[in-house]
């Protein structure tokens, strides 16, 4: 008879687990502060495009009410230009504004030219760098590099756009926490989280924070769950969809 596999450690666990740190993904005020709140999450990302989404209209006033919530984790704020000398001022007023601040910097611009140069200065100059949008060991290698060794840092690796992609991104996270053991202040980060077995999967690559949206979130209630159940819940849910639509054949 087929057993389902035991699953290692439980949702409270993977919350207070110090080999993989949850990040809150996303742009809304309210879900940030209701993750502070609840001690779910040890830190923040945000990015445009989540912003945009979020009806964010104003980038320096929703960070620095982010900032009066939350004064105390690591937050991730990334410019918005595309030009290296404006991403580096950009780059040094985000840090400005709280020693928590971390600033995301792409790992090229859209012209492709690559970001490394801009990244090992500021760097250089003690800003806490989270290396953003990168997906090949190449660039995890130029990142690596370019970090300096006293400067604390991330490395964001958007593993779910990997897989999006038909590759396993496990294979290129384990390999990116290797190189990434050169610079012992910088973490890497499982970006573009698609399930919570993706929790389970930076776990086992060694990699220090994952990233999730609070929708994702809430999930973390299911891990663990028994599998028969499950189904059972799931059946029920079929069941009390088709009888509330009034459905008949």
């Amino acid at each position: 008879m087929l057993q389902s596999m035991n699953i290692s450690f439980d949702a409270a666990e993977i919350r207070t687990s110090t080999d993989v740190k949850l990040y809150g993904d996303g742009a809304t005020l309210a879900d940030f502060a209701r993750l502070y709140r609840e001690g779910l999450v040890t830190g923040f990302t945000t990015n445009p495009s989540l912003m945009r989404r979020a009806g964010v209209s104003d980038y320096a006033t929703f960070a620095r009410d982010l900032l009066d919530v939350i004064p105390d984790m690591p937050i991730s704020f990334e410019v918005i230009a595309d030009d290296f000398s404006e991403m580096r001022r950009q780059a040094l007023l985000l840090a400005s504004w709280g020693p928590n601040v971390y600033v995301k910097i792409p790992i090229t611009n859209t012209k492709r030219q690559s970001s490394l140069p801009l990244i090992a200065e500021l760097s250089a100059m003690g800003v806490k760098v989270n290396v953003t949008a990168i997906l090949t060991l190449e660039q995890v290698a130029g990142a690596v590099e370019a970090l300096d060794p006293a400067t604390p840092a991330v490395i964001s690796i958007f593993a779910g756009r990997i897989a999006d992609t038909g590759v396993d991104p496990m294979p290129i996270m384990r390999a990116a926490v290797a190189m990434a053991g050169l610079r012992p202040n910088a973490e890497v980060l499982w970006a573009s989280i698609r399930e919570v077995l993706n929790i389970y999967q930076a776990q086992d690559c060694g990699c220090q924070i994952i990233t999730a949206t609070p929708e994702l979130l809430k999930k973390l209630d299911m891990a663990g769950k028994d599998l028969t159940d499950l189904s059972a819940e799931t059946v029920a849910m079929f069941d009390t969809d088709a009888r509330a639509a009034g459905y008949k054949l």
